[in-house]
């Protein structure tokens, strides 16, 4: 499974929308085999989105994001997991290890309301998602 997420000075950057770097990382039985990193220029939400589309990733960790650029994502297919911060690292490991609906996680002032991520990697797919 390849998952995006966007990143600034080792740390989920805050608002996917304006986002510059984004890490891709192919995760295969609940361990990290390949990982790179992508300069993502597109101011406008469409070309973002399909950006990110053809960069073959299924999830997308991130911190804020608009509502229509989510639509947009979860249209070309991509599940987006919003409101989540922390060290990259730390929420690539809670992912990986299906603790990523930690508190410790989920950016501050967030109660949850659109925090929909149910499980670890193995576990995304179609009902998942609320």
């Amino acid at each position: 499974m390849r998952t995006a997420i966007p990143i600034s000075d080792g740390r989920i950057s805050p608002v996917f929308d304006a986002a510059k770097r984004l890490l891709l990382v192919d995760i295969e039985n609940g361990r990290e085999v390949w990982r790179t990193e992508q300069i993502v220029e597109e101011p406008e939400l469409g070309p973002r989105a399909r950006r990110v589309a053809e960069f073959g990733a299924e999830v997308l960790i991130c911190g804020a994001i608009s509502r229509p650029l989510e639509a947009m994502l979860l249209s070309a297919g991509v599940e987006v997991i919003p409101q989540t911060c922390g060290p990259v690292e730390d929420v690539l490991k809670a992912f990986i290890s299906g603790r990523l609906t930690e508190q410790a996680y989920v950016m501050p002032g967030c109660c949850g309301r659109r925090r929909r991520f149910r499980g670890g990697p193995s576990e995304v797919g179609p009902g998942l998602w609320m």
